[in-house]
């Protein structure tokens, strides 16, 4: 869906907008989208891989919400738009627009700001994993409330191996160092799939068959992991969606829900 911005934050019915930036059919906002509408604010999604076009800038959107994918977050020739989410990431976190990169998302996020991506050498990191609270966690207005040892969907081939300059590490893995940071006032970028439940990550080892028996991943084994978590990850990273939710109304100066 799309909807207009009137160059204030917010969109049709006085709603702060959040530009949302899709790459493919199955990687949706979804748990963070629902939750982010629960707290007042209209998703002006755009489907990217269908040619929608984004905005030359931010203008009145509120906050930016970049999802996930298949492609590498430099591969400009398999997705062309990508040029321009990096330039609206960059224009994020100069303007303090609340920014939220998921997986590729937190991927160019992090290229576009001087960092660099690489393929993961052990493998794809997949399923239910737990996440370690680094010492910045502490008092983060996103990330603070996330409890340690809390779980997250994983699904990604690649993975951030050096952060941007002034990027504040704040949450780590045992298998992936750089699981969520954040850039500037108020951009944030994460590895794992706070959007994601079990139904879509089995629509994605579905996808993904071929390449999950070639790495010797049990596809099945992932999906049940996400699936028994499920609760603590709606419960974990519903909070955090809301958490960013308030950060996106403080900065379009609404109050209250």
């Amino acid at each position: 869906m799309t909807t207009e911005t009137n160059g204030t934050g917010t969109a049709g019915g006085g709603a702060p907008a959040v530009l949302v930036v899709q790459h493919e059919e199955d990687a949706g906002p979804g748990l963070v989208g629902e939750h982010l509408a629960r707290a007042g604010l209209r998703l002006d999604v755009r489907r990217a891989w269908e040619g929608e076009p984004l905005p030359e800038t931010l203008g009145g959107h509120a906050g930016l919400l970049v999802l996930g994918g298949s492609v590498n977050c430099e591969e400009d020739g398999a997705a062309p738009w990508l040029p321009r989410v990096r330039t609206l990431a960059r224009e994020a976190v100069a303007g303090e627009v609340p920014l939220l990169g998921i997986c590729l998302g937190g991927q160019i996020v992090a290229h576009a700001l001087g960092g660099s991506v690489a393929r993961r050498a052990q493998g794809p990191e997949v399923g239910a994993v737990p996440l370690r609270r680094l010492p910045a966690a502490a008092g983060d207005p996103v990330l603070g409330g996330v409890p340690e040892g809390a779980p997250a969907a994983q699904w990604h081939w690649d993975e951030v191996d050096r952060l941007p300059a002034g990027a504040v590490p704040l949450l780590g893995g045992d298998d992936c160092p750089y699981q969520a940071f954040r850039v500037g006032s108020s951009g944030w970028a994460v590895q794992f799939h706070p959007e994601a439940g079990a139904d879509t990550v089995a629509d994605w080892a579905a996808g993904d068959a071929g390449q999950l028996r070639t790495a010797g991943v049990d596809a099945g084994e992932a999906v049940a992991s996400v699936r028994a978590a499920e609760p603590e990850l709606r419960a974990v990273w519903g909070a955090v969606s809301e958490a960013w939710g308030a950060v996106v109304r403080a900065r379009a100066g609404v109050r209250g829900v």
